[in-house]
């Protein structure tokens, strides 16, 4: 038996394809093991096998769980067979280590392939020289396309557009729109709208699909079209984009320049990806990871993206200890407050958090404002006020048995209560105080909600504990 066919025996066949994924959702670690063993071997028909005819998600999860080695060799093994809309589905990190090594030769004809929405996302990573490179091997009007949307802003809606569209003037005929969607090479895949347009290629309506083939084939455009259709600027930021398209149920929306002309679509799948993607910035922000930071990303540039809100943090670490040094002869002279006072420091911390979260989500949906921030603010502090006297109880009650000083658990009872509701009150000024000033209220948030409530729980208990028993602050 050949070293091929030990391979390919070695290997497990069709049904693997069948059902690549297990029950979690993970790749199988069989299906995984068969593509290394083809890509090793240098076997294309049996990699085209494999992989050929995967969805393009589950191609770039095949991407993502490959050795570095193996990824463009994944790519060239399956030659025309490879969709690069798979490029899309992974990791910024690696798709521009991928694109790097490929030839500009063969992204270019891979991009090609593509609608142009996908290949601005695949194209907007890599550096001007690298792009360039890719660029100059396209047509010149798929050249010009991409380099037009490649020109917005980042994160803007002209990023994220397709170019591809359906556009006809107001006085043709119903039946001539679907003659010319039927025979006209070039148009999109998937649409769900034909817009309406003058001469200089103005936006005048739009017939969505349903309606048009609802009705008679004699009728013209201009009777039936939806004045005024939701639109987007292309220099609109994605998120005020996205926002509109939850709030209108929109599936697609026309995307004009400063001029009103149509220049391009959006579609709702590409409005799914940038709400996981600001949502995936919210997250990572609010643990004070800011950047792109992806589970791909090298030790060097992960630790480089993390150390500075770490560093902000180390400096209120010690401003909180600096209070807890104004106490110092307290402590010494009464040990137990030197075991409980972190108690009331992390429970107004959670306690600020979770009030944080809260805001930090309603801002970024645009469902806070000064139309209902004093009602928030209000129910907030209340809120804190109620959970720190559940609270208190229970550790007033727990510290005063602990210790046997009933006084000492009245002290921390008190301490927390003060505490809760300065982290209600805060949880939610410091955010609503950060967007007022344009700062981005999820990155900066955190750091000042938990020092704030390490201040106050460290001078409200040490505070009310030496005044109450009379210690000394010498």
């Amino acid at each position: 038996m050949t070293a091929d066919a030990e391979t390919r025996a070695g290997t497990p066949g069709p049904d693997v394809v069948d059902a690549i994924r297990d029950e979690d959702g993970r790749l199988r670690p069989g299906f995984v093991e068969a593509v290394v063993a083809a890509i090793a071997a240098n076997d294309g028909p049996r990699v085209c096998e494999l992989a050929g005819d995967l969805h393009e998600s589950d191609v770039g999860d095949l991407i993502e769980t490959l050795e570095p080695d193996d990824r463009p060799k994944l790519i060239e093994l399956l030659g025309k067979e490879f969709d690069f809309t798979a490029l899309t589905e992974v990791d910024e990190t690696v798709r521009v280590r991928l694109l790097e090594e490929l030839p500009p030769e063969t992204v270019a004809e891979g991009v090609r392939d593509i609608d142009s929405d996908d290949a601005v996302y695949i194209l907007e990573d890599l550096d001007e020289v690298d792009r360039a490179r890719i660029l100059d091997q396209l047509p010149a009007p798929d050249r010009v396309a991409l380099t037009r949307s490649l020109d917005f802003p980042e994160e803007s809606a002209g990023r994220r557009m397709q170019n591809e569209f359906v556009a006809t003037p107001p006085f043709w005929t119903v039946g001539h729109v679907i003659d010319h969607i039927a025979d006209t090479p070039g148009l999109p895949e998937t649409f769900y709208e034909v817009f309406v347009v003058d001469p200089a290629h103005k936006l005048l309506g739009s017939v969505p699909l349903d309606r048009l083939l609802r009705t008679r084939r004699s009728t013209l455009m201009q009777d039936i079209l939806e004045e005024d259709p939701r639109t987007v600027r292309a220099t609109d930021d994605q998120e005020a984009a996205a926002r509109m398209f939850e709030r209108y149920n929109l599936v697609s929306a026309a995307v004009v320049d400063d001029a009103d002309r149509l220049v391009g679509v959006l579609m709702v799948d590409d409005i799914l990806d940038v709400i996981e993607q600001e949502a995936d910035e919210d997250l990572r922000a609010l643990g004070g990871v800011t950047g792109d930071e992806e589970i791909s990303d090298s030790v060097l540039y992960t630790a480089k993206s993390r150390i500075p809100w770490l560093l902000v943090n180390l400096c209120t670490a010690f401003f909180s200890a600096s209070v807890i040094g104004l106490f110092e002869a307290p402590i010494e002279q009464m040990v137990a407050l030197a075991v409980l006072m972190p108690i009331v420091a992390s429970m107004g911390g959670n306690a600020g958090t979770q009030t944080m979260t809260v805001a930090v989500r309603a801002i970024a949906t645009r469902d806070l404002g000064g139309h209902n921030a004093r009602r928030l603010i209000g129910r907030e502090t209340l809120v804190g006020l109620a959970n720190g006297a559940a609270l208190a109880a229970l550790v007033g009650l727990a510290a005063g048995t602990w210790f046997a000083n009933p006084q000492l658990g009245v002290i921390i009872g008190a301490a927390m209560v003060v505490n809760f509701v300065c982290a209600g009150l805060f949880g939610i000024l410091i955010p609503l105080g950060l967007d007022k000033l344009k700062a981005d209220p999820a990155v900066a948030s955190g750091v000042f909600v938990t020092t704030i409530t390490d201040v106050v729980g460290f001078f409200a208990f040490l505070g009310l504990a030496s005044w109450w028993f009379g210690l000394s602050l010498r």
